[in-house]
């Protein structure tokens, strides 16, 4: 195979003037990839090293130096090293005097150190400015062109002059600078990319405990107790039947958990008689988590779909086809047509698909690309007007499944009703207690408190004269 060189050139680089030097210590994945990056920019990259040579990974047109000499060369420095390797900056103090040094470093543990890393690089040099940022963004995505990964780069210093030319760098990166700050923000800022799915955890393990209930639930009644009363052997429903009977109903549990907190504040409003009150901090948490909720829910909606697809396919399903079949033609009965049974069917099909189609609907328009291009009012209508009537179809579609066996006693099993009967408790309840908000006499003092007006106050006049703050 013959060997092919290609000569990167800078995709910004403008003959006319002299590009800006950036000095980069350390040469390892990141360091190389920020460096390339830069490059890209029009950025001229000098590289520090305790190994001056040049590598052979390093884009062409770097050069490397040591330490000491790359940072005579530059006045904004990236720290792309450890924090355990720090120390010989000290060295360095009258070379790095009055220099932007960007701290770009990561620790392997939350809250690791008494201080941030960044904290701790002004301690070591205090006569440079210190500057936080680019901590958010992984050398894959600075390779990739950040376009698999988030844009956005948090930035933070004491300096507001150093922290602006380290977000103009950002800019011309392509990326998204976001300001949070002095310094005292990097503990926060470096702890982020630590966090492993912060906003997912309670739906995560909402979830899993709802998987957990309804799948004891279901083994208890559908595998233990014909075996007890029958010594019959149901246990390969295990695969299929009881799966199948889970997520729906955890599917509908969390769609309805997704709109309870929603009703709940409403509650709260009415009750205390004003918006300028915090809710608790358990509902603040539950409601900024209704967006991984609901996804969560529609993921075992899906989950649903597929195990329903595979019924017709099973062996248990086909076993009995056939058997019934025999059955008919050797006694020679014939199956009467019922039009009210099959209404039943059809409309406990149309709803249940009716109702998934908005689901999804509902998983399309939460996602940043697309929500990005609604305005507020069309988003409201989609995830609140849409999110409820999705939630009536998906009840509906329970309930005919139920059909006139919901309440009838022969469904009991050791006085424990069929598990479709408990996914119904919440959702109704949520539906119920809406349907009593959305009453005039309940709704215009609701919407008079989200206004401004407060009950007992002396400035509900004003609000009700619109001159509240919104």
């Amino acid at each position: 195979m013959e060997k092919t060189c290609t000569v990167m050139l800078p995709l910004t680089m403008n003959s006319s003037e002299k590009p800006q030097t950036v000095c980069i210590f350390g040469t390892g994945d990141f360091g190389r990839s920020l460096g390339f990056k830069m490059f890209q920019c029009g950025y001229s990259v000098i590289f520090g090293s305790r190994n001056s040579r040049m590598s052979s990974l390093l884009h062409s047109g770097a050069e490397v130096f040591s330490y000491s000499e790359a940072a005579q060369k530059s006045d904004i420095i990236f720290i792309a090293i450890h924090r355990e390797h720090y120390e010989f900056l000290r060295e360095l103090t009258e070379d790095l005097n009055g220099k932007i040094l960007v701290d770009v470093s990561n620790n392997p543990k939350i809250n690791q150190y008494p201080e941030s890393n960044a904290e701790y690089l002004a301690q070591l040099v205090q006569g440079a400015y210190v500057v936080k940022a680019f901590n958010t963004i992984s050398a894959w995505a600075l390779q990739s062109g950040a376009l698999d990964a988030s844009r956005q780069v948090f930035v933070c210093g004491n300096d507001s002059k150093a922290k602006q030319r380290v977000m103009d760098i950002v800019c011309a990166l392509g990326l998204t600078p976001l300001d949070r700050g002095s310094l005292k923000a990097a503990t926060e800022i470096e702890n982020y990319p630590l966090q492993l799915f912060p906003m997912w955890r309670f739906p995560f393990y909402l979830s899993a405990a709802l998987c957990l209930f309804f799948f004891i639930y279901c083994v208890v009644r559908d595998i233990i107790y014909p075996y007890v009363i029958e010594n019959k052997d149901s246990t390969f429903r295990l695969a299929v039947s009881i799966p199948n009977r889970v997520f729906p109903i955890t599917a509908l549990t969390l769609l309805a958990l997704v709109y309870l907190p929603g009703v709940i504040a409403a509650i709260l409003q009415l009750y205390q008689g004003t918006k300028y009150r915090r809710f608790p901090d358990w509902l603040d948490h539950w409601m900024l988590c209704r967006k991984q909720l609901g996804l969560v829910a529609l993921g075992f909606a899906f989950l649903h779909a597929i195990y329903t697809l595979v019924i017709p396919i099973r062996y248990y399903v086909r076993w009995r086809m056939r058997n019934t079949t025999l059955t008919k033609v050797i006694t020679k009965e014939d199956d009467p047509f019922f039009t009210s049974t099959a209404w039943h069917s059809d409309s406990y099909l149309s709803v249940g698909i009716l109702g998934f189609f908005l689901f999804v609907l509902l998983g399309i328009t939460s996602l940043p690309s697309v929500s990005n291009m609604m305005n507020w009012r069309e988003f409201r209508f989609i995830q609140s007007k849409l999110g409820y009537l999705t939630l009536i179809l998906c009840t509906a579609h329970a309930l005919l499944y139920g059909g006139k066996r919901f309440l009838s006693p022969s469904i009991l099993r050791w006085y424990l009703p069929s598990a479709y009967v408990l996914a119904l408790i919440i959702p109704c309840t949520v539906l119920v207690i809406k349907f009593i908000l959305i009453m005039p006499c309940i709704n215009n003092p609701l919407k008079r408190i989200r206004r401004g007006w407060e009950r007992d106050s002396k400035s509900s006049e004003s609000a009700l004269n619109g001159k509240s703050d919104i």
